[in-house]
């Protein structure tokens, strides 16, 4: 950090891309379907690693995760008509998805069954190995998400996980969902038909 009395900005220019191709975190609509491309849980299992209590097995699938860059997935995504897509990061999946949804003027639903985890996240979450970032995404989403009664609780923790090199949520038309699947698998990446975008208060979501 540094304190001084001029303001400082610093900026990377990573890349460029075509102004016609150019997909943001608005512009979803209802009915659309929600990919999730990587499992949750990076940000629970790397705390159990600094308490060295992280299975073996769940650090490794971890650390595989998220050595496993976006660039895959966002070629798969050329072969759909994608109304909005964003990446997971520190916001978590629902976080990030609330941000989508509401920049799109739209509500959303979420299976939580259906939601990708790492193996012995959950296990972990239970134990209460939860970073603060996490627990500062479960403030900020109290008045934002309205949870089924079925949903346990280390798997709304786990929904949302502040993530490290996290998948990209995807939002596309519920007749193409199939083919953007086929097509990350021809990439070599995963997909998970998550939830959908629905009609309701901009931003809402509802977890099933």
């Amino acid at each position: 950090s540094i304190d001084d009395h001029e303001p400082k900005y610093g900026l990377a220019v990573t890349g460029t891309i075509h102004p016609d191709r150019v997909i943001r975190n608005r512009g979803g609509r209802p009915g659309d379907r929600l990919v999730l491309t990587k499992s949750l849980g990076t940000g629970v299992i790397t705390t159990a690693i600094k308490h060295q209590v992280a299975p073996e097995a769940s650090t490794a699938a971890a650390i595989d995760g998220m050595l496993q860059l976006n660039r895959a997935a966002a070629d798969a995504m050329a072969a759909v008509d994608v109304h909005a897509a964003t990446d997971i990061t520190g916001f978590g999946l629902l976080g990030h998805l609330h941000y989508l949804a509401r920049a799109s003027a739209v509500a959303a639903r979420v299976d939580a069954a259906a939601v990708p985890l790492i193996a012995g996240a959950e296990a972990l979450a239970d134990a209460g190995e939860v970073p603060s970032g996490t627990r500062s995404n479960e403030r900020f989403l109290a008045s934002r998400v309205q949870w089924s009664a079925a949903v346990p609780t280390a798997r709304r923790t786990l929904l949302a996980d502040a993530q490290t090199s996290g998948g990209l949520l995807i939002a596309v038309p519920a007749e193409q969902v199939d083919r953007l699947l086929e097509a990350l698998t021809r990439q070599g990446a995963a997909g998970w038909q998550v939830g959908e975008l629905v009609a309701g208060e901009p931003g809402v979501i509802t977890v099933v």
